[in-house]
């Protein structure tokens, strides 16, 4: 499955898109001003891949995630786009119908275990109410012996069940909060920076599990994480975010070798290699724009140094090379083609 631009063409012998987003767009309504949260991302998740979205904070990462969650607060404005679960758009979703999407087709392993588990109520208490909310168990025995299974998939001991959070480490947390996530044997599950917080051995341990799980289970899993490493360690494709747009898209191992837009290598340049060649870090000048008032033209140009007077006036055409696509007037790639129907 080629990608650009959201529209997948035959070939490539990548299964069907479970997913689809087209055009996404969104602002969020502040006395400031509206903040362009996204702007016209798309792209396509097939069934059983793991799709990476990385960039700086502030970038849209999680904004996205929530759209396709629909948790979006009061002040938020979707003006554009579809978002496609096998071909019907859940933005149309009523308040009810939304509901049976979360969890038994969509979930959401949320940023801070700690603070996605409630501190009073034991963590076993926690998952089987999900359990029971979408009607997967209809009986308490049958509840808890779901949620004692799903422990043993993520890697925890029965008697977890019986504890409250604060009992658990910070990578116990998190697994239990994977179980939850697993809870109604969704389709999708997006993994909102899901080892921040842990050390390195924990997170190690936990992107394994993840894999495995994914691999068991069959299901798809979007990871959004400003982390390079994760994304090159259990990602299928990546998608590069800047300003509230999706900036380049492709195969991991294409995306990391060979970037085609001049942020994507900045990034690159900012993390250490594990593999190769020493090279120094070099960090990345200036800060992201301010959303409520974005620059004209490409975003990143007044950090780029690639920038001319195009990048500065006018917003860069989508350029492709093989499945990879980045927005911008001046590839990295010099047979890097433009990519028609926008």
């Amino acid at each position: 499955m080629a990608e650009a631009g959201g529209r997948d063409s035959a070939g490539g012998g990548r299964a069907a898109p479970i997913l689809r987003v087209e055009g996404l767009a969104l602002r969020y309504l502040t006395r400031q001003g509206d903040v362009r949260a996204l702007e016209d991302v798309s792209f396509a998740l097939a069934r059983g891949e793991s799709l990476g979205l990385v960039g700086e904070s502030g970038c849209g990462k999680t904004s996205l995630a929530n759209c396709l969650m629909r948790l979006l607060p009061d002040n938020a404005r979707l003006t554009g786009g579809e978002v496609l679960l096998d071909g019907e758009d859940v933005l149309l979703l009523s308040e009810d119908e939304i509901r049976s999407v979360r969890w038994r087709r969509i979930s959401l392993v949320f940023q801070a275990a700690m603070n996605s588990l409630d501190p009073v109520y034991r963590v076993g208490q926690q998952v089987l109410e999900a359990i029971e909310a979408h009607g997967v168990e209809t009986t308490a025995t049958g509840g808890r012996e779901r949620v004692a299974r799903l422990f043993r998939l993520v890697g925890l001991d029965a008697g977890v069940f019986e504890r409250y959070p604060h009992e658990l480490s910070g990578g116990m947390r998190q697994r239990a909060v994977i179980a939850m996530a697993l809870a109604c044997d969704p389709d999708i599950v997006i993994a909102d920076e899901p080892t921040t917080a842990l050390d390195v051995i924990v997170q190690d341990r936990i992107l394994r599990e993840l894999k495995r799980i994914q691999e068991e289970l069959g299901i798809s899993i979007i990871y959004i994480t400003h982390d390079m490493a994760v994304v090159a360690e259990v990602t299928d494709r990546v998608g590069v975010m800047y300003a509230g747009r999706l900036v380049e898209l492709g195969e991991t191992a294409s995306v990391f070798g060979s970037p085609l837009h001049p942020y994507t290598e900045a990034l690159m340049s900012s993390f250490p290699s594990v593999t190769g060649a020493k090279r120094p870090l070099a960090s990345l000048a200036g800060e992201p724009p301010d959303l409520a008032d974005p620059p004209p033209g490409c975003a990143f140009h007044p950090r780029c140094a690639h920038a001319t007077a195009l990048c500065r006036e006018q917003r860069p055409p989508r350029v492709g090379l093989g499945d990879q696509w980045a927005e911008c007037w001046h590839p990295l790639a010099a047979d890097a083609v433009p990519l028609g129907g926008d």
